[in-house]
């Protein structure tokens, strides 16, 4: 069986997270979405079995990033049958594909989710509409419309409030992994030892605690757990991640490669990304290479408890939840003790700096706040050179590819910025390139 990750224009709503990567990309509870859409579906990796149908202007980058999926390939999509799955749905837990006969479709809460076809469907993949796509494979007499359940992440809260019972689902669908007496002498364990999962690389020093008593905690391979931390399930924490001295309140999982302290709770990162410091992060979920100064902090409930909204664009969505924290693009930055309000959407590449108060919860991509206020940032070659510090000092390189992309994303963001520039008037509208960056320990 082969598998087709598709995109929508749902992907809109769960920006600015998917800005940067394609909707499958995100993470939710261990894995991605796609990882659970393939696990589910029983398929393998490798080009033979994976493709994808994305954003055009996505395709270049992320072709350097995962070769091994065939993407926006019309000849692939022709060379059998095979199940197209939207790359916003997730799976149940006790999913079981349809034996109907292709064409079938898929449906979640009345939705269509994914389909089996045969290669003269799935070819039209490439010319349809998405939408008109899947309406016209159920009009057909001979094609099955099967509730096949799951859920539907239509923004970037639904990841958060999922995440909890997402990380224990994968922990039970991976199955018991054995904890070598050597780990546990060195921790404090309270609560069933059986929802432990630890990569016998990790490293685990004295005076951590580890409290399973809500739910299962997965640590993986070259995970580094400094003194005095306490992680609290469920939760999971990514390879080669060092926790300093931190809390994690459960519901959490930290992608690859992050540098975590401080308190955390019901968050998740998406990896490479640096939290060195004291300061709350909760509700929230935080792109890849970004840097929070010292004390950085979010709120996530408001004072009277009512309900958060959260501007995407610009425009406030209302969440229809009370424990909502902030979302976080690629690449941005903030300064010591910054200050982010109950529901703060920040963009792509951004610098903000702490002024006092709460910040604006709305920044547009390759913006700054300075002074309480939205301003424009830095250029874009000095972003650019930044962001080849931060990576290679995870041994990556910032690519000619990624370049090219990042300058046009900043061309597509062109009037998301400017409205939020004449909401947020400033006298000097232009950054000092001599102020330095919030680079932290990233």
């Amino acid at each position: 069986m082969r598998l087709c990750l598709l995109e929508d224009r749902g992907v809109v709503g769960l920006e600015p997270l998917t800005l940067t990567r394609p909707v499958y990309e995100l993470r939710l509870g261990q894995e991605t979405l796609g990882a659970k859409i393939a696990a589910a579906l029983g398929v393998g990796l490798g080009p033979a079995r994976r493709g994808a149908w994305i954003r055009p202007q996505l395709v270049a980058w992320q072709r350097e990033r995962d070769p091994h999926t065939v993407l926006n390939d019309p000849d692939w999509l022709a060379r059998g049958p095979l199940v197209a799955a939207l790359g916003r749905w997730v799976p149940p837990a006790d999913f079981v594909r349809p034996d109907a006969a292709v064409p079938w479709v898929g449906l979640c809460a009345g939705r269509p989710a994914c389909a089996g076809v045969d290669p003269t469907d799935a070819t039209a993949l490439a010319r349809a509409n998405l939408d008109d796509w899947f309406a016209e494979l159920i009009r057909r007499p001979d094609c099955d419309a099967i509730e096949v359940g799951g859920l539907w992440i239509d923004h970037p809260w639904d990841l958060v409030a999922a995440n909890n019972d997402q990380i224990v689902a994968d922990f039970t669908r991976a199955g018991r992994i054995s904890i070598s007496n050597r780990q546990l002498s060195t921790v404090a364990v309270v609560g069933p030892t059986d929802r432990l999962a630890i990569h016998e690389s990790a490293r685990l020093d004295p005076y951590v605690v580890l409290d399973t008593t809500n739910g299962p905690i997965t640590i993986a391979a070259d995970v580094w757990v400094q003194p005095f931390t306490r992680i609290e399930g469920p939760a999971y924490i990514g390879p080669s991640t060092q926790l300093f001295r931190a809390n994690l309140r459960g519901g959490v999982s930290i992608g690859p490669h992050c540098r975590i302290g401080g308190e955390v709770e019901a968050t998740i990162i998406q990896g490479f990304t640096n939290k060195y410091h004291e300061g709350f992060l909760g509700h929230a979920y935080v792109g890849e290479w970004v840097n929070l100064g010292a004390i950085t902090s979010n709120s996530d409930l408001r004072n009277d408890y009512g309900q958060v909204s959260v501007p995407l664009h610009g425009d406030p969505i209302p969440t229809g939840q009370a424990k909502v924290g902030c979302f976080l693009g690629d690449h941005t930055r903030t300064g010591l003790g910054s200050m982010l309000n109950t529901g703060t959407s920040i963009g792509v590449m951004c610098n903000v700096l702490p002024a006092g108060p709460l910040l604006p919860k709305h920044v547009p991509s390759f913006s700054a706040v300075l002074y309480g206020r939205v301003a424009p940032g830095f250029p874009l070659d000095q972003m650019f050179a930044t962001a080849r510090i931060v990576k290679s000092r995870r041994g990556q390189v910032f690519t000619a590819v990624e370049e090219q992309f990042f300058r046009d994303l900043y061309e597509k963001t062109h009037l998301e910025r400017q409205r939020a520039f004449q909401k947020h008037p400033h006298r000097d509208r232009r950054i000092d390139p001599t102020w330095p960056l919030a680079v932290g320990g990233l």
